[in-house]
């Protein structure tokens, strides 16, 4: 028996951050708030896409985040009954999972009537119900970039409301890259695409303000922004932090860790819980602590995470010896441009960051970045995650996998699998690919090629 098949057999778990399970009380109180908010007089919006929730906060309205949502509701294995319920009304199987979960709720809450949105969210989570009584919409805003899925996805909901509730479209527009002035965040295009999503974003705040009759309060947005600048300069911190070896965080801890710079509101919290998240980290640095026990190869993670499996995917790469260091969700989104922000006028470095999330780069430009995180973080091999019903997040995963090959010498795996629906999700097709992809890395090892 050789050594991947010794490793692979044990049961070996992460050793996880300590810190990650802060997060959980952050995500319960953000959401507490949000089934209360009828309550207390306040509006709700549902919403898509990059983080815009910092203009609604600026105005008291509340939020729900369709994919935050829906990834909560499979994290907490209650997202099959509001799937159930989309495809009873029509949408198949192969609609990205987000959106289906997201939109079955809406078929839900609509059965239930006003008593959707007289739960509270500890009664609704004891109940199961979570889906069915999440909090009826007073409006919609979308902000999806490139999928076109996600574009349509609040208009199904508008339609699905009877089209009477408002709805705002902001268009981000897609990053071509491919004048000869084009660089990662430079040139004429990406210049021209940033004024145009602060054109859109004004309007967008004015949109808000017809909502709540009330002028908008541009100090509030100030003031929210400065602690999401400074929660996504720590995060960003923490993670460069994890060059060193063993890799003292993962992956999936970088995952579990999205909240706070997702939809969780931006204030002194979210700046605490990455100022203890950077602690903890330097901490076992200086230990010699990894997020794997015995760390055997690096690896670099493409796709969107697979909520129904995090802690399943996390013990079982542990038990292979290979530490997820990074990936282009977690390490390519989330506020991860925080130094372009002002905070006393910060909608055009808003815009930045919404213009460069993980899937919204032309592929030469994704490409350049996911290669240079490979040789930062001294990846050994790609593990990409082929999300069934993503298919934006998906479709040029053959062509990073080209990229990794031919230009790092890099051996990949592609796995299948999803989001929010666990059954596209098989396990023995995982462990196959992942073993024949740590057993090229050995065999690199051997013949003496540094990975």
């Amino acid at each position: 028996m050789n050594a991947l098949d010794a490793l692979g057999a044990s049961p070996v778990k992460a050793n996880r951050l300590k810190t990650s399970s802060l997060n959980n009380k952050m995500v319960n109180d953000y959401w507490t708030d949000v089934f209360d908010a009828k309550k207390n007089g306040r509006l709700v919006c549902w919403y898509e896409g990059v983080a815009i929730n910092p203009l609604m906060q600026a105005a008291d309205i509340a939020w729900v985040h369709g994919e935050a949502w829906s990834a909560l509701l499979a994290a907490r294995n209650g997202e099959e009954t509001a799937q159930t319920a989309a495809e009873g009304r029509g949408y198949m199987k192969e609609l990205c999972s987000y959106a289906r979960t997201h939109i079955g709720c809406g078929v839900m809450a609509q059965k239930r009537g006003a008593e959707a949105s007289g739960s509270s969210f500890a009664d609704a989570l004891g109940a199961n119900q979570l889906g069915e009584r999440v909090p009826a919409p007073d409006m919609f805003i979308s902000a999806y970039p490139y999928c076109s899925t996600g574009q349509q996805w609040d208009e199904m909901l508008f339609r699905l409301f009877g089209k009477k509730i408002p709805i705002f479209n902001i268009s981000v527009p897609w990053v071509w890259g491919n004048k000869k002035d084009a660089t990662y965040l430079g040139g004429a295009e990406f210049k021209e695409a940033t004024a145009f999503m602060v054109r859109q974003l004004r309007e967008c705040i004015k949109f808000i303000e017809e909502q709540t009759g009330k002028k908008y309060n541009w100090d509030k947005l100030s003031e929210i922004m400065h602690y999401t600048k400074r929660a996504g300069q720590l995060r960003m911190e923490a993670m460069d932090l994890c060059i060193a070896k063993p890799g003292p965080a993962s992956f999936f801890d970088w995952t579990t860790s999205l909240a706070p710079v997702n939809f969780i509101p931006g204030g002194p919290a979210i700046v605490d819980y990455f100022e203890q998240v950077k602690a903890e980290i330097e901490q076992r640095i200086a230990d010699g602590e990894g997020s794997v026990p015995n760390e055997k190869y690096r690896l670099f993670w493409d796709g969107i995470m697979n909520w129904n499996k995090i802690g399943w995917l996390a013990n079982k790469f542990a038990g292979y010896g290979a530490n997820m260091v990074a990936g282009r969700y977690t390490h390519m989104g989330f506020w991860h441009e925080w130094d372009p922000i002002d905070v006393k006028d910060p909608l055009e470095g808003m815009a930045i960051n919404y213009l460069v999330c993980p899937i919204n780069l032309s592929a030469p430009l994704m490409i350049e970045e996911i290669i240079k995180l490979c040789r930062k973080y001294e990846i050994d091999g790609v593990v990409l995650h082929a999300a069934r019903t993503c298919r934006a997040f998906s479709n040029p995963q053959y062509l990073i996998a080209d990229a990794v090959q031919k230009r790092l010498g890099l051996p990949v795996a592609m796995i299948e699998g999803d989001m929010v629906d666990e059954s596209f999700y098989k396990d023995e097709l995982v462990n196959s690919r992942v073993e024949a992809m740590l057993e090229a890395i050995d065999g690199r090892r051997r013949v003496g090629i540094a990975a």
